[in-house]
């Protein structure tokens, strides 16, 4: 007597690795997570170097102060190289203008992460408002410490009175630029999801639609 006939052993897992890939939304591309971690390294470089400068446990334990200076003086130059070689991506410029639109949705998120409602709406496309904000202050901040970083480093084209206010401006943008920094870190820390984002290219569906609901999702739309 023949046997009932079974499905093929395949059939589930190829209905489960369907599910699987359904749930992941593609966030950013190779070269967005390549300009990231470039602009993060070099940043990373500007601190500990700039850290190394001007707290003297550290400038004793390294040592070598011009080497340096050298390295603080070059990583500082080349932070532009990673946004000018992002142009090149179209997937960069398309996130470069989502970030440099800010709409009423953005007014309601940020009204609702200053009050610290953590029930109220906070709308959000496929970057809130608070990272907009970070993304513009740290663009405005780096042309800032580039300016005047020039400008005490080629000392023979500025008259003294501009280096020395440059000098204090360098200084003190880079103490805010520092507990900024931190505090992006701290952010990303607690939330997995969006580190998993950047480092794969793809977040969870679900954390999609609930983080940014006006993102190209089925149901929601990006103003």
């Amino acid at each position: 007597m023949p046997l009932p006939s079974e499905p093929p052993p395949s059939e589930p897992a190829t209905g489960t690795a369907t599910a699987a890939a359904t749930a992941r939304v593609r966030r950013f591309s190779r070269s967005q997570r390549w300009v990231h971690r470039a602009t993060g390294a070099l940043m990373g470089l500007c601190v500990a170097s700039a850290a190394c400068l001007y707290l003297s446990p550290l400038a004793e334990l390294v040592g070598r102060r011009r080497l340096v200076v050298t390295v603080h003086e070059w990583s500082g130059l080349l932070l532009a190289a990673p946004f000018l070689l992002g142009l090149l991506s179209r997937a960069f410029r398309g996130d470069l203008r989502r970030l440099n639109r800010f709409g009423p949705h953005d007014a309601v998120w940020l009204r609702s992460a200053l009050r610290r409602d953590r029930l109220g709406p906070r709308p959000a496309g496929k970057f809130n408002a608070g990272q907009k904000v970070y993304a513009s202050w740290l663009a405005g901040a780096v042309l800032v410490m580039v300016g005047t970083g020039l400008l005490m480093w080629v000392t023979g084209f500025a008259p003294l009175r501009w280096r020395t206010a440059a000098t204090f401006v360098h200084d003190w943008l880079a103490l805010a630029l520092g507990v900024v920094l931190a505090a992006h870190v701290g952010k990303a820390l607690a939330d997995p999801e969006s580190r998993r984002g950047m480092r794969t290219g793809s977040v969870d569906r679900y954390w999609a639609e609930r983080e940014h609901p006006l993102w190209h999702l089925p149901g929601g739309r990006e103003d």
